[in-house]
């Protein structure tokens, strides 16, 4: 199927400004939050008591505990973030009648198998995408396009990594150019949140800065994958391996009404 960006980015913005959406973008601020903390006292700890205390001040929020904690705390939210992609690729392609509620079969349905192929997924796709930009910046952009549906073939579909992996490529085809807009938009939200952050820290107020980033960035990606949910249910449609579900059979049915 023809991919309609435009009605994919309207059909994403409403479907983020529901209280699903809302659930969905408290959850990823708070991930975001606990990453960046864990990793500031994590990186604390390495120095003695006098250079530690304004390399704090540099770097912005921290957590009351020691830097092995925050090791840990920080490898945590990684392996919980995979789940919460999982919940969030189920939970946004759902009917958009169906987006005032947040049943638990979002995050209990076969989470554990969801959660580990997405995340050892990530380990695959992740590095291949960034030797991609490396190289010759284009590879990057054409593989990050190709695996864009990836979250959503294993937390919607139930796929393991390779099938996972294959399907994505194969929703993908014949609509890279278009789904390119989203992998740049992504870009240029880091990009934003990189210059933002950065006016904050010369202005010596990391934490504000830091708080500021974390929240402009949770609200930009949960709106960008919420139109990524919506493009895949367009594409997802007329593919010869569509999963016959009813919930991704009224997602798609839903779409523009």
């Amino acid at each position: 199927m023809t991919l309609q960006l435009g009605r994919a980015i309207s059909d994403g913005i409403k479907r983020v400004l529901t209280p699903t959406g809302g659930v969905l973008l408290v959850g990823f601020l708070a991930f975001q939050l606990l990453t960046q903390a864990s990793i500031n006292t994590a990186v604390i700890s390495f120095f003695p008591a006098g250079p530690a205390g304004e390399i704090e001040a540099a770097l912005g929020m921290t957590l009351p505990v020691s830097g092995t904690v925050a090791g840990g705390l920080f490898v945590a939210a990684v392996i919980l973030s995979s789940a919460y992609f999982v919940v969030l690729s189920r939970a946004f392609t759902r009917p958009k009648a169906q987006l005032s509620t947040f049943p638990s079969d979002l995050y209990t349905r076969r989470m554990g198998r969801a959660t580990l192929s997405l995340f050892v997924g990530g380990l695959i796709v992740g590095p291949a995408i960034m030797i991609g930009f490396v190289l010759l910046f284009f590879p990057g952009i054409f593989l990050a396009v190709s695996f864009l549906f990836f979250t959503f073939a294993i937390g919607v579909e139930d796929r393991g990594i390779v099938s996972g992996l294959k399907q994505s490529w194969g929703l993908s085809r014949g609509n890279r150019l278009k789904l390119a807009v989203l992998v740049i938009l992504a870009g240029v939200i880091g990009a934003i949140s990189g210059i933002v952050g950065t006016l904050f820290d010369i202005t010596d107020a990391a934490v504000v800065g830091e708080l500021i980033v974390n929240t402009l960035n949770s609200i930009l990606f949960v709106l960008l994958y919420g139109i990524i949910a919506a493009a895949y249910l367009q594409v997802q449609g007329d593919s010869s391996d569509r999963v016959e579900t009813n919930r991704v059979s009224e997602s798609l049915d839903s779409i523009g009404n």
